[in-house]
């Protein structure tokens, strides 16, 4: 492994001393009149980067420039090519960037990190007190060492929310006598995609079989992770870092009969990259995503020969029916690379002043992330941080940030504890079913082509054979990437 500067450089016992003695940063070992350079990577892009760098350039005219510190932040580009800088980083492959002193992580991807030792343990550096001003679930999260020592700083989270076009709902809504009620369980959104294709397919008599899609979901792992534990299963159930799986018969019918069954028969749908395009091109009514594609949600249905203005709704994400009201916690957080006092103090005195309520939702009020301090977490709060700093937030952001405020009493945020090859069992649970819910509907796109009707052509594909066929599989898949046998 390359030895890079400050990555291998150890913390003298003088210095230890000194910190045990001050403890938890009571005396800044930070000279103000020799500042400290940090560097960030994160994969933030567009409007999101715009706005983190102006709160970079925020914290280093006024707090950074008192204390000593001057933070540089670069955008890797995406989520898979930031984890790909730092792991080359890491190896110390040739023409690999220098670590950074912070980078924006996920769960699984800190695990590795930390387990090459190359994370600071942050708990050192915040006090009991300030550790009890985030959501609890959020600082849990980060306690990824084998101690359970805290090493990812939460900085910006997110869960998901339901969106649906407003304005071609309500025409179908009337007719059919379905509401918004019905879509608040996945049971209730399978019943009303059903009536949708119905609806849909009966505007051209003339035409057999072509109902349309109402509805779609991004991130299948989140459907089956949040799906089962709604259901009471923690699908991964992870202790000391090795991790059980969970994967009851009968919960996991559900988890199929509600998106595979629906997606066979033509009543979901998954077209393009995202959801919320399937939306753009009136392929899709409604979806399930993360708070932070709330901006994506599109303004106009754009088809073939026109166009046209679409409204919109934001609801709670569906929830199964008679289960916990559950919801996936997400999003990326910060974590420091393991270096010296000096430079690691100074990266989580940025990280706390970031994630101080006025700044974190300014940042959300751009980004669609939710705030990591239990004050900030408030409509009261959003609204007057919108007020005193004059910020113009998109009326979508706004609106599902409120929703997920709404909710945040009584709605339980939940994350899988990581574990080795957990990136590869989230695979499996993102890919299996959804891959052979599209290879199958294919087949059962061209049945009907061929004149059969959809009960005709869906049928073999929905019995408890066929159900039985893919649970096996499935189970299988997912426990080679659990052994590491992927």
């Amino acid at each position: 492994m390359k030895q890079t500067g400050r990555l291998k450089k150890h913390i003298s016992m003088a210095a230890v001393l000194v910190f045990a003695l001050t403890g938890c940063g009571d005396k800044s070992p930070l000279d103000p009149a020799n500042p400290v350079s940090l560097t960030i990577w994160h994969y933030y892009n567009g409007s999101q980067q715009a706005a983190f760098d102006t709160l970079i350039e925020e914290f280093n005219e006024t707090v950074g420039r008192e204390k000593g510190i001057y933070v540089q932040s670069y955008s890797q580009g995406s989520v898979s090519d930031l984890e790909t800088a730092v792991r080359d980083s890491i190896a110390g492959k040739v023409g690999a960037d220098v670590m950074p002193d912070v980078f924006s992580s996920y769960a699984d991807t800190a695990y590795e990190v930390e387990q090459a030792g190359a994370l600071a343990d942050l708990s050192d550096y915040l006090s009991e007190e300030e550790l009890n001003q985030y959501v609890d679930s959020y600082m849990e999260e980060g306690r990824i060492a084998a101690d359970g020592t805290l090493r990812i700083f939460p900085t910006a989270k997110s869960t998901e929310i339901m969106m649906v076009n407003k304005t071609d709902w309500e025409p179908f809504a009337e007719a059919a006598g379905v509401s918004l009620e019905d879509l608040e369980t996945m049971e209730g959104v399978t019943a009303a995609a059903q009536k949708y294709y119905e609806w849909t397919d009966s505007q051209t008599p003339d035409v057999a079989e072509d109902g349309r899609a109402f509805y779609g979901r991004d991130a299948m792992a989140n459907y089956f992770i949040i799906g089962m534990q709604q259901q009471g299963v923690e699908i991964f159930q992870v202790e000391n870092g090795q991790v059980t799986l969970n994967l009851p018969k009968e919960e996991l019918r559900r988890i199929w009969e509600n998106y595979y069954v629906p997606m066979v028969k033509g009543y979901f749908g998954a077209y393009g990259s995202f959801r919320s395009d399937d939306v753009k091109t009136g392929e899709l009514l409604a979806y399930t995503g993360s708070t932070s594609s709330a901006m994506y949600f599109p303004n106009q249905v754009e088809l073939e020969d026109t166009s046209y203005d679409i409204d919109y709704i934001v609801m709670p994400a569906p929830v199964f029916e008679g289960g916990e009201l559950c919801a996936v916690q997400q999003g990326a957080g910060m974590v420091v690379s393991r270096s010296d006092e000096m430079h690691e103090y100074a990266a989580v005195e940025f990280l706390k002043w970031f994630t101080e309520a006025d700044n974190n939702l300014q940042f959300g009020c751009v980004s669609g992330y939710l705030p990591v301090r239990k004050e900030a977490n408030s409509i009261e709060k959003l609204d007057q941080v919108i007020k005193e700093r004059q910020l113009e937030v998109a009326p979508k952001t706004y609106d599902c940030l409120t929703t997920v405020f709404k909710e945040m009493d009584s709605l339980k945020l939940y994350t899988n504890k990581s574990f080795e090859n957990g990136s590869a069992a989230r695979k499996v649970l993102e890919y299996h079913l959804a891959d052979k819910a599209a290879e199958d509907r294919a087949d059962v796109s061209a049945a009907l082509e061929q004149g059969k009707t959809l009960e005709e052509a869906s049928a073999p594909y929905v019995t408890e054979d066929a159900f039985e066929e893919w649970y096996t599989s499935f189970c299988d898949a997912l426990n080679q990437a659990v052994s590491g046998q992927e």
